[in-house]
């Protein structure tokens, strides 16, 4: 991960954000406020509108930015909890090329900072139910010595499992939570837009 894809994640997450805004407000009309397609698409416009006037030196100096403009302009929950796992991420690569075991402690580093604003574990059906599969997925194959874009990849696809397995649950954290029962048999739009990220991710770490 160098500055150049770094940035170039960003403008991919944004462009998948605007491709799925109707998806992910149609999914959160279900069980959550129908603005999380909405808010999403409002912060990474900020983020595609701000970074092009920047010269970052750093990976971290990208990811933190990011997180600012996240926290600054998306509404709700999303704006701290995406925000907060991006300049996490970014105060963990302080440096102009991360290798992939770094990249993997920064992933980690991020889903830290999520858990510790939201207090949501694996099965609460939140973001964290794609967040930490994904970052486990990376951490695995950059401990067995695979590179960025299989990490990346396999990353992206414990996402999306962990995703679609948010349908069955009972949400336990957030808005949906106040549903009860009736939250089962929806899958969650945080969880939705967090498998986005980790695919824009593979994408773009495989185009290199």
């Amino acid at each position: 991960m160098d500055i150049t894809l770094a940035r170039t994640w960003v403008q991919a997450i944004a462009a998948a954000v605007d491709e799925h805004q109707d998806y992910l407000t149609q999914l959160d009309s279900a069980i959550g406020d129908a603005d999380h397609g909405t808010n999403m698409h409002r912060g990474f416009r900020a983020v595609t509108a701000a970074l092009p006037g920047t010269e970052p030196a750093t990976v971290g100096e990208v990811l933190v930015k990011t997180g600012s403009l996240l926290i600054s302009a998306v509404g709700g929950a999303s704006g701290p909890l995406y925000g907060s796992a991006f300049r996490a991420m970014g105060r963990a690569l302080d440096i102009p090329t991360a290798d992939t075991a770094q990249f993997a402690a920064a992933l980690a580093a991020g889903l830290a900072s999520v858990q510790n604003l939201g207090a949501a574990v694996p099965g609460d059906k939140t973001m964290i139910d794609a967040f930490a599969p994904a970052v486990e997925a990376f951490q695995h194959i950059a401990q067995a010595g695979g590179d960025f874009a299989a990490a990346a990849g396999a990353a992206a696809d414990a996402a999306e499992d962990g995703m679609r397995a948010t349908t069955p649950l009972q949400a336990r954290k957030g808005r949906a939570s106040y549903l009860g029962p009736r939250s089962i048999g929806h899958q969650d739009p945080g969880a939705t837009s967090t498998a986005l990220i980790f695919r824009a991710l593979a994408e773009t770490a495989a185009a290199r």
